[in-house]
């Protein structure tokens, strides 16, 4: 329960209302926010939950003309125009601008939490089954995949479409210029090295698109007997080892626009081009989102021909972190197993196997935007723990 309302006053010369809650704290709010932020009818439309308010009518001098508290649980405002608004306490708290509560709200719309990890990777497993007739077996995977990166859904039909049925539990899956699914094995003339039997270094998928899939899904229909385990390296935790270790590499990765190229034929014919950081970072330098594939980065090269060895020099040090043995986990699908991975984080890889006259190994391959995932993850939030 939200601690009610004490005491209310104008301060900042009328420009913001201080509130004074019961459990002592105080929050300050700028009365342009409050304008803006009205919950009347005419300023807001709860059906969408959107702003109708339009910008052009919001004075960014304003000031609240009279305050009233009513019954510790709501404060009500008259703006100079003679418009009403009114505010509860326990919206208003979910919102105070003090540092802690912004970061808390953050949290809890975004799931911050992360969980790093190396070799010693303990891979989180649940039925596939589970995932798609139980709400609570749902949120676990998908807490899981937000925080570990990865989890292994294990029992599936081992038979394409079990990922179009994976696509409707979390809303749709994306389409790419490889389809809405695409199979991964050994083909004549490949369009992709992914469709080799040969050996697939760290990578994630996509860099050629200016907005990468953030989650990628991998179902096993068939698995060679020789050859063919999969690799997994936790991207975010090996660039804050490289930070550590050579800050001077990790600047040149996530300040380089590097050119990816993708020309072929699949679902459609294709000519894509883009450029991208192999490190994105935030504002305080921490990275959010890993854009490497050896295989589709560019012979073209926009950079300055003096910068090109210490580029060189920097991405050789992140290729030797990621391949380090305290770092990667190796394993095995098995068919019926789909891996699911956080495709802007780890990245993921394959050793060789013999090839043969008839198809040996055989897995079906999806994508989803983190939008879709983070958008079922806080609704099944909702549902599970019966939050507002």
């Amino acid at each position: 329960m939200s601690p009610g309302i004490q005491k209310v006053e104008a301060v900042d010369a009328g420009h913001a209302i201080r509130v004074q809650w019961e459990d002592g704290r105080q929050s300050c709010y700028p009365c342009v926010w409050l304008r803006d932020s009205c919950q009347c009818p005419l300023c807001f439309l709860p059906s969408a939950s959107a702003r109708r308010l339009l910008l052009q009518d919001l004075d960014v001098d304003i000031t609240a003309k009279e305050l009233a508290l009513a019954g510790r649980k709501k404060i009500s405002i008259t703006w100079p125009d003679g418009h009403a608004s009114e505010y509860e306490a326990e919206w208003l708290k979910k919102r105070c601008f003090s540092e802690e509560a912004r970061a808390e709200m953050q949290a809890d719309l975004f799931f911050p939490e992360c969980q790093y990890w190396g070799s010693d990777l303990q891979l989180p497993k649940i039925p596939f089954e589970e995932v798609m007739c139980n709400d609570e077996s749902a949120y676990k995977w998908l807490c899981t995949l937000k925080k570990v990166g990865i989890v292994l859904l294990t029992g599936a039909a081992t038979k394409q479409g079990e990922l179009v049925k994976l696509g409707h539990r979390i809303g749709f899956l994306r389409l790419t210029f490889y389809g809405p699914t695409w199979q991964v094995q050994d083909k004549a003339d490949a369009n992709n090295v992914a469709y080799t039997n040969g050996k697939l270094c760290f990578h994630t998928d996509y860099p050629v698109l200016h907005h990468p899939p953030g989650v990628q899904f991998l179902h096993c229909i068939k698995q060679t007997a020789a050859g063919g385990e999969s690799e997994v390296v936790d991207g975010f935790h090996v660039c804050n080892k490289l930070k550590k270790q050579n800050p001077e590499a990790y600047q040149i990765l996530s300040s380089t626009a590097v050119d990816y190229t993708d020309v072929g034929v699949d679902y459609c014919d294709f000519a894509v081009h883009c450029k991208q950081r192999i490190i994105d970072i935030d504002s305080r330098g921490q990275a959010v989102r890993i854009n490497y594939n050896n295989a589709t980065r560019d012979t073209v090269f926009d950079i300055p021909a003096e910068k090109v060895r210490p580029f060189y020099a920097a991405l050789k040090e992140f290729h030797d972190l990621l391949n380090s043995a305290e770092h990667k986990f190796t394993y095995k699908l098995k068919p019926g197993d789909i891996v699911t991975f956080d495709n802007w984080r780890v990245l993921h890889g394959r050793q060789s196997y013999p090839s043969g006259s008839e198809v040996t190994r055989h897995l079906e391959g999806a994508y989803a935007d983190w939008d879709v995932v983070m958008s079922r993850l806080r609704l099944l939030r909702k549902r599970v723990l019966k939050r507002d």
